[in-house]
Order: structure tokens, then C-alpha cells, then sequence
């Protein structure tokens, strides 16, 4: 893991941002190996995609779950996923020696189906709840996260995180801890760990342009923009659900 991350393929711009997003240390917690077959859902401009498909090409599978772009919850949304979808491919055809031939997996928004029931190690979600939770499709999603999950298998969370006491479960890009817990444990999920690995103190969450307004994003151009580089990228929960083992669900 740790040479997936030092490669020399990183784009520099997002090797900057680790001191963020503590990308060991998380893939760490939530038990990634090379060994594994692992969904990463909606992996955007591919940022754990530099570091998750080398680390699986010898011995496990990465799988990089896409929204179709004719299949979206907002059908005006469909020339930004399109655009999505063809820089990912190009991205990863680029360097196939590096990333070797992982699976651009397409699913429908509305109703995600993302594998073969069982057929997952682990599914991981990078700062993507908080679209699911404004369009109404989380419940969707995260039973789609149970369902091709293995028995015993893991899904590892990291979002932005409003405070507790919130309405609504969060506003502007973040969303309540507890929200995100009950969603994933509506869907048969058991909470397992919780980590501070990617908190920020500093982030106050009442900024202007919400969590887009601090990096890398700074939605507010120049206004107030050195108040948000101090802050830094957005707090954020990073969880660790199980899904139970077959055992345990008889039981």
C-alpha cells in the first residue's frame, strides 16, 4: 500500500491533498489488501482510483462503480457523468502497465445494482453521501452496498460531516454522522468502528458556498479564499460497517 501511494503516477495535485485525506491510514482502517475485490462507488476523477488499482492489479480486482450517465436520478446531470465516465477511462488506459485492466462498472441511480450478489470484498465510498441524500436515493444505495457485498464483508464510508444537531441531516454537502450510521444499518449493515482519522476541527461548516467553498473545490473564487485554505479540507466521519456473516443473520 504504502508504494501505491508513493507512485510516481500520482498526479501531483492529488498526492497534496494526503495530508488530508490520510489515504494509508484510512485504506488501513477500513482492511484493505492486495488481495481483495474491491467497488469503489463513484470514484470521480479517480483520486483512490491511482492508489486502489495498482495495489489490486496482481492479486485482486478493482472495480470502479460509475453512475450511467443514461441512467441518472437528474436527467440534466447527464453530460457531466458522461464527462466523468470518459476521463476515467482514459485515465486508467493511459498507464495499463500500472493499473492493469480494472472494470468501469455502470449502474442506474435510481435503482444501483452493482454486482453479483455476494461477489465483493469490500465496498468504499469517498464524499458521496451527501448527493444520495439530496436526490432520496441513500436507502437505494446502500442496500445495493449489502447486496453485492460477501457475507462478512466491508463497507468503509468517508463523508462530510455536519454537526450533530442539524436539521434535516445536514445542509450544503455535509451530513449528520447518525444519518449516515441509521441509513447504512436500515440496509442490514452493523457498525463496527469509527475513526477520527479525517476529522477537522478547524471546518467550522457555516461557510458561504457550503463544504464547496474549501479546497480543493473553493467555489468562492477569491473571496475569503486564504480563510478557507487555512481551514483545509472539509471534517469528515470515516466509518466501518460489516455486513454480517451468514451465520449471524441466521441467528
Amino acid at each position: 500500500m504504502a508504494a501505491a501511494i508513493a507512485g510516481h503516477w500520482r498526479e501531483p495535485a492529488n498526492v497534496a491533498r494526503d495530508i488530508w485525506r490520510h489515504p494509508e491510514q484510512t485504506l488501513t482502517f477500513f482492511q484493505v489488501t492486495p488481495g481483495q475485490t474491491v467497488i469503489e462507488i463513484v470514484p470521480g476523477g479517480g483520486w483512490y482510483t491511482e492508489i486502489l488499482a495498482p495495489l489490486l492489479r496482481e492479486h485482486g480486482q478493482y472495480i470502479a462503480a460509475v453512475i450511467d450517465p443514461d441512467n441518472t436520478v437528474k436527467p440534466d446531470s447527464k453530460h457531466y457523468y458522461g464527462r466523468q465516465l470518459k476521463a476515467l477511462k482514459i485515465k486508467l488506459a493511459r498507464l495499463p502497465k500500472i493499473y492493469g485492466r480494472p472494470e468501469v462498472r455502470r449502474f442506474d441511480e435510481a435503482l444501483p445494482v452493482f454486482g453479483k450478489p455476494g461477489s465483493a470484498d469490500t465496498v468504499l465510498t469517498f464524499r458521496n453521501v451527501h448527493n444520495w441524500r439530496e436526490k432520496g436515493s441513500s436507502e437505494a444505495m446502500f442496500s445495493g452496498f449489502f447486496q453485492v457485498l460477501k457475507p462478512g464483508g466491508i463497507l468503509g464510508v468517508v463523508e462530510h460531516r455536519a454537526n450533530p444537531d442539524t436539521a434535516n441531516g445536514g445542509s450544503a454537502g455535509y451530513t449528520t454522522q447518525s444519518q449516515v450510521i441509521a441509513w447504512a444499518e436500515q440496509a442490514g449493515f452493523v457498525l463496527e468502528a469509527a475513526s477520527e482519522i479525517n476529522a477537522n476541527p478547524a471546518d467550522t461548516k457555516d461557510h458561504a458556498g457550503g463544504v464547496g467553498s474549501l479546497p480543493p473545490n473553493f467555489n468562492q473564487g477569491d473571496k475569503n479564499r486564504d480563510k478557507y485554505a487555512a481551514i483545509g479540507e472539509s471534517d469528515r466521519m470515516t466509518l466501518r460497517f460489516r455486513k454480517p456473516a451468514a451465520d449471524q443473520v441466521e441467528r
